[in-house]
């Protein structure tokens, strides 16, 4: 049982073998845009461990405005030079150093209905300009899988040979993002994989986490997006940097999102037999939700390590205990794209 944040984060940056493989064939220090958010320190966690264990003296550095001191103290304990930068401002983007492997984690959600400039200048002129910057690099770039659009929930989810349907300033822009990735990944050769997730989750945060929290408290759990996916934030993780073994100049996209398309209801109801409550619903479940299917992913790494009814668990002792809390609801509910 994980019973502490120091617990879990070691488990959240614990690399699996195909990590350790991937990162002993890769030449070069590491940079991580974006290292200060809700899967940074984890992600870039991982990639030092990893690298200690193939033997490599890289540097491992994460980027960030850090607003948060305890998160950018926590990386430097692990042995990661951690730089502050607000991204957006081209002279401090100039003077980052130069790194053959670059891990792009920057994005704006939430909010984004209200900010729609600041929305399109995060998610989609920063690619840009990273690109510009690290021209010489590999780069690795998280995406969403929200630019699919809502999918009928008796299929499997959708691929990433998929048309992309966005809707909302968010999802359009995510979309804008990879196109800028896409345009000079082959205009400049930058080998690029981009990581459409769908949805990452830990104790903290997440899916699960929104779920646990209604039921615990007897707040009503909204059924109209009746079906998910979330993944183990630990494996999101290993995937994310096993792709680096698949880079390439027309860029690499991935899916990552979990083994099982979920059951809202059955998921807030599992979580009341957990917890000794009574779930309670308002709405009906509607056709269609975001859902994503990661074979592609799956045929690579290998399935998740830690399964849903894993988290389940794990989450619900958490919420039960009183653990900690980002106060970051994933909105996953909401189908109109607006954040």
């Amino acid at each position: 049982m994980l019973e502490t944040v120091e617990q879990l984060d070691d488990a959240l940056s614990e690399p699996a073998h195909y990590v350790v493989n991937a990162l002993s064939k890769l030449e070069g220090d590491i940079i991580v845009l974006g290292a200060g958010g809700k899967m940074g320190p984890s992600l870039t966690r991982m990639i030092k461990r990893a690298s200690d264990m193939a033997g490599s003296n890289r540097r491992v550095i994460g980027v960030s405005r850090f607003t948060s001191a305890k998160k950018e103290e926590t990386l430097n304990d692990a042995g990661v030079k951690t730089i502050r930068c607000d991204l957006l401002d081209p002279d401090q983007m100039r003077s980052l150093p130069d790194a053959p492997n670059v891990i792009y984690m920057v994005g704006v959600k939430f909010g984004t209905s209200s900010h729609q400039a600041m929305t399109w200048a995060v998610n989609t002129y920063l690619p840009g300009a990273a690109c510009q910057k690290f021209r010489n690099s590999r780069i690795l770039a998280f995406s969403t899988g929200n630019i699919y659009g809502l999918v009928p929930v008796d299929g499997a989810g959708s691929l990433e040979t998929d048309e992309t349907n966005p809707k909302g300033e968010y999802s359009m822009s995510a979309l804008g993002r990879e196109r800028v990735f896409e345009h000079f990944s082959q205009a400049l050769g930058i080998p690029v994989a981009l990581i459409r997730l769908n949805y990452a989750c830990e104790f903290r945060y997440g899916v699960l986490v929104d779920l646990a929290r209604k039921v615990y408290i007897g707040e009503k759990v909204d059924l109209s997006t009746g079906y998910v996916n979330v993944m183990w934030q630990g494996d999101a993780n290993a995937m994310t940097l096993g792709a680096f073994d698949h880079m390439s100049s027309s860029p690499f996209i991935l899916n990552l999102a979990g083994r099982k398309k979920l059951s809202v209801r059955r998921v807030a109801e599992r979580f009341g037999s957990l917890m000794g409550k009574s779930a309670a619903f308002t709405g009906t479940e509607l056709p269609d939700a975001f859902l994503s299917d990661s074979r592609r992913a799956f045929g690579l790494f290998g399935y998740p390590q830690v399964d849903e009814e894993q988290m389940m668990y794990w989450v619900s002792d958490w919420v039960m205990r009183g653990g900690e809390n980002l106060g970051r609801p994933t909105h996953f509910e909401r189908r109109d794209g607006k954040y």
